[in-house]
């Protein structure tokens, strides 16, 4: 049977929720697909749901066609499976931690490593069992700090996880292959612009790792890509490349007045003016002061970062590199107690008697020469030369990145776009079965260590990047693989019109086609035609005034075209516009 709009669940909404940032989350808001229940929490009404399960299904049918066995694991997890990774404190306040009413410690899954690990440990011992790749679509919990843009950053949130089991590393990287070929026909399937790049492997552990992501402007990730190349990396994962070592003689260090410049730009204008210098802040040397922690320890590191003066700290790319070590910006009270560090003038001169690690840009390299603070108020000094002067204690990609940096694999020059992440593929390796000891016994009846894969898609997330890449002034406009249906008929309001609008409705389904008739009788004919274009289905059929000559019109919601075409032969050109 027909949907129909006189009795399906759905309230369209004429303004924009007052906390929607984005086209997608205000669409699918106002299209009545979802409705938000806390931050970052939504509920899914009967048209979201489908377009959510239809998503689902394409995820599904590839990830069984790529040879994946389908589980379902619990989303409440005791703590026990968590510790042996490190996992219960490296996922820090991310965790949604609980208890039961005996005080036993649970979480809310993130992500499930650990129990897909245990379950191949439980029911495989042989060689002959492997290679084995398994999935569930299932919902996970994150504790966001900023959970915004309604589903496209949530605290719940469903999503594909699959996991491959090798005897090898050439067998994981054939794994990781076939994974990374379905994930390009899912996207492809779902209509989704997206950029393949180099990625961090963050918390999960393991080696190789890539993301699809969404080019968009309301992105949260900044990508990076060359044109030359191909070369296209998640801002995290870019690698500086480092140039030749300086050599040649640099005169002595010498320390010079300074007062009153405690920025990089004020330095450079004071120095030029009234010490005879001509330089650029890239010619300088800032130093920047963080206080690492370690989840579940109570230890936290004094850590000095030195990036050229030029260049910000990207605290996402920190992050990153310091992962699973939490960086925070050092604050009064710590300068307070640590009196060899003069704020604003701080040099790297003095940081190994301190006993404080120094980590440099990798643009920081052996003989060149800076000018940076003297670690006394009001002093800078010039011609500090690394590796004369001082000696970092290694290097760290922590400075942001920017267009017309270069390449690092042709050194062409990159540009830099924002998108959102949809996929993430990683090559574990063997972190988790070495914490669990996933053995497989061999022909020789000797173990053999098994190594995994781990891949991600966010299925509730693609549903919002679909929205915001596929969208117009009037509303949403789903490509036809998600949209919750193949046409929307609408009955512009008399009895006959309506009635005809239901016959033609009936007639689809009967060809397989998915239907939504609205049949709403005292709704005004603009009313319709606006809800038509907000809910955003990829055909429009209006039975209307043209009825009465034998005509009903059909609109095509992605081109916008439309055209009149006889009622007897409605049936069969609707059946053709949607095979398009």
């Amino acid at each position: 049977m027909s949907l129909r709009m006189s009795s399906l669940f759905l309230r369209t909404l004429r303004d924009d929720p007052a906390d929607a940032e984005v086209p997608s989350h205000k669409l699918l808001v106002r299209a009545g697909y979802v409705r938000r229940v806390a931050p970052g929490i939504y509920s899914w009404l009967p048209l979201g749901k489908m377009v959510l399960e239809n998503v689902a299904k394409v995820v599904r049918e590839e990830m069984n066609r790529m040879g994946g066995q389908e589980v379902l694991f619990p989303a409440l997890l005791p703590r026990e499976y968590y510790e042996p990774t490190g996992r219960w404190t490296e996922y820090g306040d991310t965790l949604f931690r609980l208890q039961d009413r005996k005080g036993v410690d649970y979480l809310l899954g993130p992500t499930h490593e650990e129990l897909f690990t245990d379950m191949v440990k439980g029911e495989y011992s042989s060689y002959k069992d492997y290679p084995v790749v398994l999935y569930q679509i299932q919902t996970k919990y994150r504790d966001e700090a900023r959970p915004r843009a309604g589903i496209l950053r949530g605290r719940e949130f469903l999503m594909k996880d699959s996991y491959s089991f090798d005897l090898d590393d050439d067998g994981l990287k054939h794994s990781y292959e076939r994974h990374r070929d379905a994930y390009i026909r899912i996207f492809d399937r779902l209509g989704i612009d997206y950029k393949i790049v180099f990625a961090q492997s963050g918390a999960m552990g393991g080696s190789a790792s890539e993301e699809f992501l969404a080019p968009t402007p309301t992105g949260e990730d900044t990508f990076v890509a060359c044109r030359s190349c191909g070369y296209a990396a998640n801002a995290e994962a870019v690698v500086t490349p480092a140039p030749a070592a300086v050599s040649g003689e640099t005169p002595a260090q010498r320390v010079m007045d300074t007062p009153g410049t405690p920025t990089i730009d004020s330095l450079v204008s004071y120095v030029n003016e009234h010490h005879g210098l001509s330089i650029t802040a890239a010619d300088t040397l800032k130093n920047v002061v963080v206080k690492v922690s370690t989840p579940g320890s109570d230890k936290t590191e004094t850590l000095i970062i030195g990036v050229p003066g030029d260049r910000e700290v990207d605290f996402k790319r920190l992050e990153a590199s310091l992962a699973p070590g939490e960086p925070a910006i050092f604050e009064a009270a710590d300068f307070a107690n640590h009196p060899g560090l003069v704020r604003g003038y701080i040099g790297p001169q003095i940081l190994r008697e301190l006993g404080i690690r120094y980590l440099v840009d990798p643009r920081v390299v052996t003989g060149t020469s800076w000018v940076t603070g003297a670690n006394e108020p009001g002093k800078h000094a010039a011609n500090v030369v690394a590796g004369r002067d001082f000696t970092p204690d290694g290097t760290i990609e922590a400075a942001e990145v920017r267009a017309g940096d270069a390449c690092p694999r042709c050194g062409s020059e990159l540009s830099i776009d924002r998108g959102i992440e949809i996929g993430h593929i990683f090559q574990l390796g063997r972190k988790y079965a070495d914490a669990a000891g996933l053995d497989a016994l061999g022909p020789d009846g000797k173990p053999i260590r098994i190594t995994m894969g781990s891949y991600g898609v966010g299925v509730s997330r693609a549903v919002a990047v679909i929205a915001e890449q596929a969208h117009d002034p009037l509303g949403l406009v789903w490509p036809r693989e998600v949209a919750p249906a193949d046409v929307h008929i609408v009955g512009t309001g008399k009895d006959n019109q309506i009635e005809a609008a239901l016959e033609l409705g009936a007639e689809l389904e009967s060809r397989g086609l998915r239907v939504l008739v609205d049949d709403r009788a005292q709704v005004s004919p603009g009313v319709k035609f606006k809800d038509a274009e907000l809910l955003g289905l990829p055909t429009i059929v209006v039975v209307g005034r043209g009825l009465s000559q034998g005509v009903v019109e059909l609109r095509d919601r992605v081109s916008g075209e439309k055209s009149e075409i006889p009622l007897a032969e409605a049936a069969d050109r609707i059946m053709a516009a949607t095979r398009a």
